[in-house]
């Protein structure tokens, strides 16, 4: 059953979670290079409640990340999309897929599917990624996205202390940016 938008690029499907999607999920948070800036790995039973947070946040909020799901083989590549939690500095469009998927291009190509349902369907005013200033391979992302760097935020507990800057771009820039992935 869907709960929401289904999205299709060249390669991926975006949807909202489903329950086939956990395993997955969960093999990607027990992955320590892959989970290093977003949260830190965890065991299959902490990857449940945080998995249970995505799918629930798209009944709570409206929106939440997306399963982005392979085409071609249709196998389960990562999470990503529109994300609000409480406490946060602004609505964000996060990323992540596992490890035997990076590189690619699927987070580049699925966030600016995702960049364009905030943009156009959510009418966000501007895009934002919470970015640790370590994270280059994040920092890039966001840069090939038109993103730019506006300095340090800060996240609400249980990530308080983690280092985080803001990169942003108006929803008007964005649409300008979106011009040249056509």
């Amino acid at each position: 059953m869907l709960n929401g938008p289904l999205l299709v690029t060249q390669r991926l499907i975006l949807r909202p979670p489903a329950t086939e999607d956990f395993g997955a999920f969960a093999e990607m948070c027990a992955e320590p290079d892959t989970m290093k800036f977003i949260g830190g790995a965890c065991p299959r039973a902490a990857a449940w409640r945080i998995w249970c947070t995505l799918a629930g946040a798209w009944h709570i909020r409206g929106f939440s990340m997306f399963s982005v799901i392979e085409r071609e083989s249709g196998e389960w590549v990562g999470r990503l999309g529109p994300w609000e939690p409480d406490g946060w500095p602004a609505p964000e469009i996060g990323y992540g897929v596992r490890a035997k998927f990076a590189g690619k291009g699927y987070a580049f190509e699925g966030c600016i599917a995702a960049c364009d349902f905030a943009v156009e369907f959510l009418k966000w005013p501007e895009l934002m990624h919470s970015i640790d200033p370590a994270n280059t391979r994040s920092q890039a992302l966001a840069a090939r996205l038109g993103a730019t760097n506006s300095g340090p935020t800060r996240l609400p507990a249980p990530f308080e202390d983690a280092p985080v800057d803001a990169w942003t771009q108006s929803a008007e820039a964005w649409r300008v940016k979106r011009k040249e992935f056509l």
